[in-house]
C-alpha cells in the first residue's frame, strides 16, 4: 500500500439525510487519517429526498468544523471512487448488528472488484445505534428541533424541514 493510501481515507454512503451517527463516525475517522473524503453516492435500490449535490452541501454544512474532510458527490461503484480519491481505505458505519450481514456482504463483493482496497469498519457511539435516515424522514414532521438535534446535526435542520414540508405538498 503506497504512501498515498494510508494518509487517505474515503467514507461513502447516502446520507440522506447526514445523521449524528454518520457525523459520528466522520468525526472519528478524521482523528485517524490525514485526509478525509466523504463520498455522497446515489443508492439505485432507494428514493432519495435530496439531490446528491444538496446532500453533499448538508454533508459539508456539517463537517464544517473538520479542516482535513473533504466531500464529493460519485455514483458507481464505491472501490473505483476509493481509487479516483488517491486511497485504498474505504471506513464504513455500523450501526446494529443487523447491519453487519450486509457489510460483511459489500466487503466480500468489494475485495473481489478491488482486492487492494481495505475496509475498516467503525461502530457508531452507542447513542446513535437506532439513528437512521429512514427514522430521520418519519420523525422530522412531528418533533420539535430539539427534540431533533438528538439525530441530526442542529445546522441541517430548517434544509430538512423545507425539504420535507415541500415534498408533501407534492404528494
Amino acid at each position: 500500500m503506497s504512501e498515498l493510501a494510508i494518509r487517505t481515507a474515503v467514507y461513502t454512503g447516502a446520507f440522506d439525510p447526514i445523521t449524528l451517527g454518520h457525523l459520528n463516525v466522520i468525526e472519528r475517522s478524521s482523528r485517524f487519517v490525514e485526509r478525509l473524503v466523504v463520498g455522497v453516492g446515489v443508492n439505485t435500490g432507494k428514493k432519495q429526498l435530496f439531490s446528491p449535490g444538496e446532500r453533499a452541501e448538508l454533508v459539508e454544512l456539517a463537517t464544517s468544523h473538520l479542516p482535513n474532510v473533504e466531500v464529493k458527490t460519485f455514483s458507481g461503484l464505491a472501490v473505483e471512487f476509493v481509487r479516483s480519491c488517491g486511497s485504498r481505505v474505504m471506513v464504513r458505519g455500523v450501526r446494529p448488528l443487523t447491519d453487519i450481514a450486509f457489510e460483511f456482504t459489500m466487503l466480500m463483493g468489494n475485495r473481489e472488484l478491488d482486492p487492494e482496497i481495505e475496509t475498516i469498519f467503525l461502530m457508531a457511539d452507542e447513542q446513535y445505534t437506532h439513528v437512521s435516515s429512514t427514522l430521520i424522514k418519519e420523525i422530522t414532521p412531528l418533533s420539535s428541533d430539539e427534540k431533533l438535534a438528538r439525530f441530526v446535526p442542529k445546522v441541517i435542520i430548517p434544509t430538512l424541514r423545507a425539504k420535507l414540508a415541500a415534498a408533501a405538498e407534492n404528494v
